[in-house]
C-alpha cells in the first residue's frame, strides 16, 4: 500500500469519526433532525390553546339558555287583537247606504298585538286579558308562520289572565313550572314579541329581582289578587302574555306589566305567577268565569304599630282594617277590627297577596280556621265560613266562537259584500274589460273583522274597487253564481278568488291577481 493511500484512509476515518460525534452532540442538544424542518412553518408556530375552567359554568349556562329557547319559543305566539268602533259622521237613514255608498259610515278599527304561549297541544292558550279585552276579533300566528281566528273561552281582568283557543292538533305546548319554588336571583327568560310584528319571538335573559310585588294603580277591581314576579329581563309592550321562563324550560309566570316613566324598559318588569294564572286557567276553561270566595274583610300590611300592640316579634300578617258588608262572614264568626291574621289553617299568613290569594281560590262554603292575634297579645282562632265574591261585568268577561265544520253563511264566510256590474258600470270605460272578460262581482265593503279585511278593496277605499271574477275557479258573474261558489264552503276552509284590481299602468286599467282567504 502507498504511502498516498494510507493518508487518504486515514483521512476518511476521521471525517467519519468527526461525523458521529456531531449527530451525538445534536441529539443531546436536542436539535431539530432533518424531518422536522420539512414540516410546515405554521405548526412550530400554533400555540397549543390551554382551557379556562373558571369559563365552563358560564359556556354551561349559554348553552342552556340556547336549550330553553329552543325548546320554548316554538310554543309561543304572536297576538294581534282587533276593535271596531263605528263613527257617526255621514249617517244616513236606514235603507240609503246602497243608494249613496260614499256617504257610508266606515268603521274605525283599532288593532293591538301582544303574546300567549300554548298550554296544551289541542290548542288552548295563556295570556293576558288585557291584551284580548274588548276585541271583536283575535288573530293568532304561530311560530312557523300560520295564523288562527282564536276564539276568547274566558279572562278575568282581576288577575289580567285570559285563555284563549285555536283550532288546531299536535300543537307545542310549554310545561308549567311551581312559581311558589322560584327563587330571588334565580336566571329567566322572557319571550315575546316586543315592539310589534318587527321583533317577533324575541328571547331575553335575567333574574328573579322580588317576588310578591304588589303593584298599586295597575288593578282597580277589590278582589284583584297582586302578586307579581319581578324581573330585569328585558320586557317592552308586545311581550305581555308571554312566558317568562326558568333555565329548565317550565314556565313560572305571564309577562304582563312594566314600571318606566318613558312606557319602555328600564329594568322593571313584572309576572303573574304561574301557579296563580294556573288556577284561574282551569276555571276559565270549565265555567268561562272565575269564582272567588271572600272572608269579607278590608285588609292591609302590618306596621311596626300593629306588631308591636298584638305582641309580634316579626314584623308580618295582614292586619284587618274593616267589614266589607253587614252579612261579612268573618264577622259572623267573631274576628275584629284592627285584628292581625298571622295563620290560615295553620299555615303561616306573611302578607296581603298570599292571604288573597289562598282564600280567593277556596270555594265559597267552604270552612277555613283563622288565627289571629289581638291587642295585648291576645291569640285566637275563629272558624270562618267563606261567602261567593260578587261577580260584575268589570270581574268577568267571557266570549264564545263557533267551531270549525259549520257551514259558512254565504257573503259572510268571506266578511264582504258584492253587486253585480249595474247598467252604467258596464258603460263605463274603466270596466269596459271586465266586461269583456266575462264580467264579475264589485266588492262594495268590507268587513273589518272579515277574512278580506286589508285583502280586497271596496268602492270606496283607497284604489278600490276589486272586482271578483271567480271563486274556487268558478265564474261569478252575478250572487247568485257567487253563492253557489260558497255554497260548499265550511267555515276554516281557503278560498281562492281571481280578482281584477284598478292600474293606471295598466293598458287595460286592471291588472289580475290571486287572493286566498280563510272562511269564517
Amino acid at each position: 500500500m502507498s504511502v498516498r493511500t494510507r493518508d487518504w484512509l486515514k483521512f476518511g476515518a476521521l471525517v467519519a469519526i468527526a461525523f458521529v460525534f456531531g449527530l451525538a452532540f445534536a441529539s443531546a442538544l436536542n436539535l431539530p433532525k432533518r424531518s422536522d424542518a420539512t414540516e410546515p412553518a405554521l405548526a412550530l408556530q400554533t400555540p397549543t390553546r390551554a382551557s379556562l375552567p373558571a369559563a365552563k359554568p358560564v359556556a354551561d349556562l349559554s348553552s342552556a339558555f340556547v336549550a330553553v329557547a329552543d325548546h320554548v319559543r316554538p310554543a309561543v305566539v304572536f297576538i294581534r287583537s282587533e276593535h271596531r268602533a263605528r263613527s257617526d259622521a255621514g249617517r244616513l237613514p236606514p235603507g240609503f247606504e246602497d243608494f249613496f255608498p260614499q256617504f257610508r259610515r266606515r268603521p274605525q278599527v283599532e288593532q293591538g298585538t301582544g303574546s300567549g304561549f300554548i298550554v296544551s297541544s289541542d290548542g288552548y292558550i295563556l295570556t293576558n286579558n288585557h291584551v284580548v279585552a274588548g276585541a271583536d276579533r283575535v288573530m293568532v300566528r304561530l311560530y312557523d308562520k300560520r295564523e288562527f281566528t282564536a276564539k276568547v273561552v274566558g279572562s278575568d281582568p282581576a288577575t289580567d289572565v285570559a285563555v284563549i283557543k285555536i283550532d288546531a292538533r299536535d300543537l307545542p305546548a310549554v310545561s308549567l313550572g311551581n312559581s311558589d319554588s322560584t327563587r330571588v336571583g334565580e336566571w329567566v327568560l322572557a319571550i315575546g314579541n316586543p315592539l310589534g310584528e318587527a321583533f317577533t319571538f324575541t328571547v331575553t335573559a335575567g333574574i328573579v329581582s322580588a317576588k310578591g310585588r304588589l303593584l298599586n294603580g295597575l288593578q282597580q277591581s277589590r278582589y284583584a289578587i297582586q302578586d307579581f314576579i319581578q324581573t330585569d329581563a328585558a320586557i317592552n309592550p308586545g311581550n305581555s302574555g308571554g312566558p317568562l321562563v326558568n333555565v329548565r324550560g317550565d314556565v313560572i309566570g305571564i309577562n304582563a306589566a312594566i314600571a318606566s316613566e318613558t312606557g319602555f324598559y328600564s329594568g322593571y318588569g313584572f309576572a303573574i305567577p304561574i301557579n296563580l294564572a294556573h288556577t284561574v286557567m282551569e276555571q276559565l276553561i270549565k265555567t268561562g268565569h272565575v269564582e272567588r270566595a271572600v272572608m269579607g274583610v278590608a285588609i292591609r300590611e302590618v306596621q311596626p304599630e300593629d306588631a308591636d300592640a298584638v305582641g309580634l316579634k316579626e314584623i308580618s300578617g295582614v292586619v284587618v282594617n274593616s267589614y266589607t258588608g253587614d252579612d261579612s262572614p268573618a264577622k259572623r264568626a267573631g274576628i275584629q277590627p284592627g285584628d292581625v291574621i298571622v295563620a290560615l289553617d295553620g299555615q303561616p299568613v306573611s302578607n296581603v297577596p298570599q292571604l288573597q290569594q289562598t282564600v280567593g281560590f277556596k270555594r265559597p262554603g267552604d270552612a277555613v280556621e283563622v288565627t289571629v292575634l289581638r291587642q295585648g297579645g291576645v291569640r285566637k282562632t275563629y272558624t270562618v265560613r267563606l261567602a261567593r265574591a260578587p261577580l260584575g261585568d268589570e270581574e268577568v268577561a267571557s266570549k264564545a266562537g263557533a267551531g270549525k265544520g259549520e257551514v259558512a253563511p254565504k257573503e259572510e264566510a268571506l266578511g264582504v259584500s258584492v253587486q253585480p256590474l249595474t247598467a252604467d258600470d258596464q258603460q263605463d270605460p274603466r270596466f269596459r274589460s271586465v266586461v269583456q272578460a266575462g264580467g264579475g262581482l264589485v266588492v262594495t265593503d268590507v268587513s273589518p273583522d272579515g277574512p278580506a279585511f286589508q285583502r280586497l278593496a271596496a268602492v270606496d277605499d283607497p284604489g278600490g274597487p276589486d272586482v271578483i271574477v271567480k271563486v274556487n275557479g268558478a265564474p261569478t258573474r252575478n250572487r247568485a253564481e257567487f253563492r253557489e261558489a260558497l255554497a260548499k264552503v265550511r267555515r276554516g276552509d281557503i278560498v281562492t278568488l281571481q280578482v281584477l284590481s284598478p292600474d293606471n299602468s295598466s293598458a287595460t286599467g286592471w291588472t289580475g291577481r290571486v287572493v286566498r282567504l280563510r272562511a269564517r
